[in-house]
């Protein structure tokens, strides 16, 4: 299943951006802790590093994360002398606080009511963006909600004289490359409902979960036998223990789908992170020698038509 989502107000939110980035002088970045890189939106990158700006990357939902994974991720990110990488949560008031000091480094010639510090906060959608920017606040100036693209215009605010947060709408990019990105951004809910299939997701997830934490599927749900069982024996399992059935008796595979995706986004499953610096390079250079592998195969299908066609003409 290939995942792409990309309304028409984010184009118009990625429009805005490039036009208020010349006058920004830190990028408040947020991105998934269960999944840094894939909830990385390259647009982000791409406007901010036209613009040579420096980046404060917020790994949000911490408590949610595999704490092992998040500071390997935490380092990873940090090779980057432009970047500045932070983990915390925004349940936590002591870890926002943290955050201006933090952005504040980044441009120490900012930060008076002559040339006030200037922060554009973006990032995927459900990624506490607006929850950061109430936290900051210490006040509800933006809207917040358990589902994508509850933020859709951008608004600035002034934090004190000395300090002014632009905060925007959550933006994805046009083309998801990797299809496991898309998936893992549905199964953390940063994709509309509209553009998925759940049951395609949860099957995709439980997979996941077989591989990197069996044990957390085996306490939560009590199965008996997880070497033997595949994505879509999880999710019937589940269906079976909780007593899902449909009219006619079979099990509910929609609703033990949605089941285990509240599962995951809750937290109730525990904390898990659906990559590593490790894991990530390994998919990204498993999907560059498919892409590969594919564009050789057009090529060579191209070329074959071309001499059918030049075979062609020279036979008439």
């Amino acid at each position: 299943m290939a995942i792409q989502w990309f309304p028409g107000h984010m184009n118009a939110a990625k429009k805005k951006a490039a036009e208020q980035m010349a006058d920004v002088d830190v990028v408040i970045e947020v991105v998934d802790a269960r999944l840094p890189a894939a909830s990385c939106n390259p647009l982000v990158e791409e406007l901010r590093k036209f613009r040579s700006k420096p980046c404060l990357k917020i790994l949000n939902k911490i408590d949610l994360a595999d704490p092992d994974a998040t500071a390997a991720w935490v380092r990873h990110f940090e090779q980057d002398s432009s970047v500045t990488a932070y983990a915390m949560t925004t349940k936590k008031p002591a870890d926002v606080a943290k955050v201006i000091d933090k952005a504040r480094a980044l441009a120490p010639h900012r930060g008076v009511p002559t040339k006030p510090l200037r922060m554009m906060i973006m990032g995927i959608p459900n990624v506490g963006k607006s929850t950061l920017m109430n936290a900051l606040l210490k006040r509800r100036v933006a809207k917040v909600g358990d589902e994508p693209a509850v933020t859709k215009t951008q608004q600035k605010i002034y934090l004190d004289m000395n300090t002014a947060i632009i905060d925007t709408p959550g933006l994805l990019w046009p083309k998801i490359e990797m299809p496991s990105d898309g998936l893992a951004l549905a199964a953390s809910h940063a994709i509309g409902a509209n553009a998925l299939i759940e049951e395609e997701v949860a099957t995709w997830l439980a997979e996941e979960l077989l591989r990197r934490y069996p044990q957390l599927l085996q306490a939560r749900y009590g199965y008996k036998d997880l070497a033997s069982m595949d994505g879509i024996a999880v999710v019937e399992g589940l269906a079976q223990k909780r007593g899902y059935r449909i009219r006619g008796g079979d099990w509910d595979f929609e609703k033990a789908s949605h089941m285990l995706l509240q599962d995951y986004r809750s937290g109730a499953l525990g904390r898990i992170s659906l990559e590593t610096p490790e894991t990530r390079a390994a998919a990204l250079a498993v999907f560059q020698e498919e892409e590969r592998v594919k564009a050789e195969k057009a090529a060579a299908k191209a070329a074959e038509k071309e001499a059918e066609r030049m075979r062609g003409k020279r036979g008439t």
